[in-house]
């Protein structure tokens, strides 16, 4: 009788169920057997979208394990290299820049994709786990896909943009190990004119970056230190990143590239003579911490109480009252709550405004009070003293803003007609004449704006006006190029009533000097300190002639004869030397000016400190 087998895992060896649940990806075993059939594999080859997309997505989440490996499965790794060679041969010709203005068709989107994804598994499978990426760089296809995506593609078009990332970053698993080809060798055998225009032309912050990295990984080797130049523009490009102090990473990598050029003595001596080196070197930064100030005009708006004009008083004595009362009062008060006046001076000022027409007569003073406080809807208060007030609330005397011109005469309480004088002896002279012309007759008072002094004797009056304008109140001519402004503090009030006692304004230039804790420093800072004693040990290390065999060297232990074209390597030695030394004197004198920087470094490393105060004893000598 048959019988029904039960689950597969039954039937299975014990060993097969036990890796049965080793899942790499939570997902299903089966498409990761080490096997030539793998389904994974045989899809990538496939030529079918589908079966391509799917196999690319499994391989991306499965690239992100520390436990997948390339070679476990036979024949992925060349499936892998299918799609992105075929990019960087003939598939880049098909995206132009005439395609970038029209929508590409969607066959030629999906196998672009292909190729990225492609690159982006083989470069996550590298830089995850080490025993990748020694199998991508034994591989015999990865330089040649390396050489023909950096040659062949444009690095400025955005759809080669990611994929020349990932090879970028696959080159790093080469780098080490590559030995470039001779400068006689055709460029396209090898990476390092494509990755100079990378790091001196692109706009792309990471293919930068990568390019840089590229660059310093290939030139650390010995065997490719005849390829570095002093003119290098990757030189010159990571002189210029230099000041990003903010974007740490692209500093750390340009600093790693000065690094491994400089430690070439030859190099080192060569970039004393670089021409961005003095520029770059010595930085002058400003701090401005003053604090906030304002300026204001020197010729200041000023109010007074408003008195009538000759226009005014001609147009009211004619009117009868008490119509005159009123339009009187409409000139001379407005009304604001909480002012006040008494009401001994509302009549005051009505009776010195109309008690020289008698016709028609003044009211009494009764009537004066009463129309004021019907007018502006006030009442009258008394104040019990002492001493004793009797006011009128609520309305205040009309304000005229004026310009305050030192130089304009302010007699006959502020109401004289004449233009502001243009020098302080003029306005001395034409205030005499209203002296002389005033009939003094034992004391008298002060007619200067508002001056309170009364009582003056007449020996003394012309004496007491003088000091309204004395030397210290009127200040001399400015010159043409001082600015018409005051410099006051933010809280003062402007105009000050008490000009002489507000608070001063800040210092227009503030410098604080402060010390910082002691700390070890970063990296970056240590990276940086390197290549910069680098440069000290050129600049101050002896520059000696050789000596050669002649007539005071006969026979000088070590020195050897040179025979052949000795006038013409001479030459070529003598004005090498001459460079040297003009190197020398420019790395002195540089270091000499930075001096002041070096002093105000702390380290907390005592050896690292032991380096810096050489450095300044030695720039304290130039």
């Amino acid at each position: 009788m048959y019988q029904k087998p039960g689950p597969l895992t039954s039937i299975l060896p014990q060993q097969q169920q036990q890796s049965a649940h080793n899942q790499i990806d939570d997902h299903e075993r089966w498409y990761t057997e080490v096997t030539a059939n793998n389904r994974m594999r045989l899809s990538l080859l496939s030529g079918i979208d589908t079966e391509i997309a799917w196999a690319l997505n499994r391989l991306v989440r499965l690239c992100r394990n520390e436990d997948f490996r390339l070679r476990l499965i036979p024949g992925l790794m060349e499936a892998l290299f299918e799609w992105p060679e075929w990019f960087s041969t003939t598939g880049y010709k098909e995206h132009t820049d005439l395609q970038s203005l029209f929508a590409p068709s969607n066959s030629l989107l999906l196998r672009r994709q292909h190729a990225i994804m492609s690159a982006f598994v083989l470069r996550n499978a590298a830089l995850i786990d080490d025993q990748n990426a020694l199998a991508i760089a034994r591989f015999p296809r990865t330089v040649p896909l390396v050489l023909r995506a950096l040659h062949n593609l444009n690095f400025s078009l955005d759809a080669n943009s990611e994929f020349l990332s990932y090879i970028l970053d696959i080159l790093h698993c080469v780098a080490p190990t590559f030995v470039l080809p001779p400068k006689s060798s055709p460029q396209t055998s090898s990476p390092l004119q494509p990755l100079l225009r990378i790091v001196s032309e692109s706009l792309n912050r990471s293919m930068i970056m990568a390019a840089i990295h590229a660059l310093t990984s290939l030139l650390s080797d010995p065997q490719n230190a005849p390829h570095l130049s002093p003119t290098s523009p990757a030189l010159s490009v990571c002189i210029k990143y230099l000041p990003l102090h903010d974007d740490k990473p692209l500093l750390e990598t340009s600093l790693n590239y000065l690094y491994t050029h400089l430690s070439h003595p030859a190099l080192s001596k060569a970039f004393l003579l670089h021409p961005d080196m003095p520029n770059q070197v010595q930085e002058n930064v400003t701090l401005d911490i003053t604090g906030d100030y304002h300026t204001v005009p020197s010729a200041v708006l000023s109010t007074k109480d408003h008195e009538l004009n000759k226009t005014e008083l001609d147009g009211l004595v004619a009117i009868h009252e008490p119509k005159r009362c009123f339009d009187w009062l409409a000139l001379m008060f407005v009304k604001r709550p909480g002012g006040e006046i008494t009401q001994v001076d509302l009549w005051n000022l009505y009776k010195d405004a109309f008690e020289l027409c008698q016709d028609p007569p003044m009211l009494p003073a009764s009537e004066v009070i009463k129309n004021a406080t019907t007018m502006f809807g006030t009442q009258s208060l008394v104040i019990q003293g002492p001493p004793t007030k009797f006011i009128i609330q609520d309305i205040d005397r009309r304000k005229d803003t004026i310009l305050a011109d030192k130089l304009k005469c302010q007699w006959n309480r502020s109401q004289c007609t004449a233009p502001p004088l243009s020098t302080a002896a003029e306005l001395c002279e034409h205030v005499l004449q209203h002296v002389k012309s005033y009939n003094v007759e034992g004391e008298a008072g002060c007619l200067w704006s508002t001056c309170p002094v009364d009582k003056i004797p007449k020996d003394r009056f012309r004496a007491h006006v003088l000091t309204h304008f004395w030397q210290a109140h009127i200040p001399a001519e400015r010159n043409p190029s001082q600015s018409d402004t005051i410099t006051i503090s933010p809280a003062t009030n402007h105009p000050d009533p008490n000009p002489t006692q507000r608070n001063p304004p800040l210092p227009r230039s503030t410098v604080i000097n402060s010390l910082r804790t002691v700390n070890d420093a970063p990296s970056v800072s240590l990276l940086a300190l390197l290549c910069i004693r680098i440069l000290f040990r050129a600049s101050f290390a002896a520059v000696e002639a050789a000596p050669k065999v002649d007539a005071d060297h006969f026979g000088f232990p070590g020195v050897t004869e040179d025979t052949e074209d000795e006038d013409g390597g001479q030459i070529l030695e003598e004005n090498a030397l001459i460079n040297e030394k003009e190197g020398g004197r420019r790395g002195r004198r540089t270091f000499g000016g930075i001096r002041k920087l070096l002093e105000a470094v702390q380290i907390k490393d005592e050896v690292l400190m032991g380096w810096i105060t050489e450095m300044i004893n030695a720039g304290m000598e130039e």
